[in-house]
């Protein structure tokens, strides 16, 4: 008869600490890597409006904070509660950018100013998750 022991990675303090830093960064950097991205849109002539009304710029990092702050507790619950919270979290946070599409597809706005949107989801997405992922245990 074997016996095996069943163990699960919990964060440490310290642990937990670097995943919030790291989540902190990653936001910052989504947050202008957005506003960066909409700034180049409507440079570019891409309109901001979605139901006759603008989007203000700082708006995209508002919300990319918002969003990511959501991901940043996700994580720090996965990290305590399952057994592999990088995969748990990972396949989580891609299902939800996926949804998060959504609204961007049926909003009222040119089919350039969903595209854009989208895009800005995306880019959140790209910066976000994998920096939060690498700081979760496998």
């Amino acid at each position: 008869m074997t016996i095996t022991a069943k163990t699960t990675t919990r964060a440490t303090g310290s642990g937990m600490l670097a995943l919030i830093g790291t989540g902190v960064a990653a936001t910052a950097a989504a947050g202008a890597a957005t506003m960066a991205v909409a700034a180049v849109g409507r440079a570019a002539g891409v309109s901001l409006d979605v139901s006759g009304a603008p989007i203000p710029i700082p708006g995209f990092a508002v919300m990319t904070a918002l969003c990511s702050l959501v991901g940043l507790i996700l994580a720090a619950v996965l990290s305590r509660t399952v057994r592999h919270p990088r995969r748990a979290f990972v396949r989580t946070t891609v299902v939800l950018t996926v949804l998060s599409l959504v609204p961007d597809v049926i909003a009222e706005a040119t089919s350039a100013t969903k595209a854009l949107l989208m895009l800005t989801h995306l880019v959140a997405a790209a910066i976000v998750i994998p920096a939060v992922a690498r700081r979760l245990s496998a």
